[in-house]
């Protein structure tokens, strides 16, 4: 009779932990499919911002201390997807959310005494900015890259570019998004901006809160036109065909 509870109850432990691994699966991709159809008003990483500002007790600046405006990918340059795809992800057209080669490769380099460097996809990018908090935390990676798989199965690229180009840092530290870095870098929107401007705001992304597009270091310029031969040597048909 022991024997039959102890089958029982074996089999109780089976059910309970599928169904929490159910639980798991649903709490974790019910977000992510939502953001495939609802643009997200903010980010983890904004609000983190955010609520840095209260903290420190400057209250009035908990809004200030965050630029952004969203914009659909029809009203964004197409140097500006390009652009961002030359400096942080060239194979983000073919790659299934992650980059084995580049994660090679940087392991390589630590092993050879360099500094672990990132080699995070543009999909693991808005796994992070999105939903989860900056680190390098096993945790934090784990996460992201159980997101980026959700992010690879229930949205289509075009979406994972859009959402990037709206809640990525970049141009200068507090912006959010292509459209804010490029009123506030060129005084005009995302969708009227050139090529050569395009690798300037991608050339920011590696450190936002350091580097500026509008106080450009002689640094940033020289980073910004290798992105922008990149571009040349990619060709502005290299995004086409993106699924939708």
């Amino acid at each position: 009779m022991s024997g039959l509870r102890r089958r029982r109850a074996r089999r109780r432990a089976r059910r309970w932990l599928a169904r929490a691994a159910l639980a798991a699966l649903a709490l974790s991709a019910g977000p992510v499919l939502c953001a495939r159809y609802v643009d997200p008003p903010t980010s983890a990483l904004m609000l983190q911002r955010r609520f840095a500002v209260l903290r420190s007790g400057d209250a009035g600046l908990g809004s200030a201390v965050v630029q952004h405006e969203w914009v659909s990918l029809e009203r964004i340059a197409p140097s500006l997807g390009l652009a961002v795809v030359a400096a942080e992800d060239q194979k983000f057209p073919r790659h299934r959310g992650f980059d084995l080669q580049a994660i090679g490769d940087a392991l390589d380099e630590a092993e050879n005494g360099g500094r672990l460097r990132g080699a995070s996809t543009l999909s693991q990018q808005v796994a992070k900015n999105l939903f989860l908090w900056p680190g390098r935390s096993f945790l934090r990676k784990g996460l992201e890259a159980w997101l980026t798989v959700w992010l690879e199965a229930l949205w289509p690229k075009r979406r994972i570019l859009e959402v990037y180009l709206n809640v990525a840092e970049v141009g200068g530290p507090g912006v959010f998004g292509v459209e804010a870095a490029s009123r506030r870098c060129f005084g005009r929107a995302a969708a009227s901006v050139a090529p050569h401007e395009a690798a300037l705001l991608a050339a920011t992304l590696p450190s936002p809160r350091r580097l500026r597009c509008d106080a450009a270091s002689e640094w940033l310029l020289e980073r910004a036109a290798r992105i922008e031969a990149e571009m040349a040597r990619l060709g502005p048909g290299w995004l086409d065909g993106l699924e939708r």
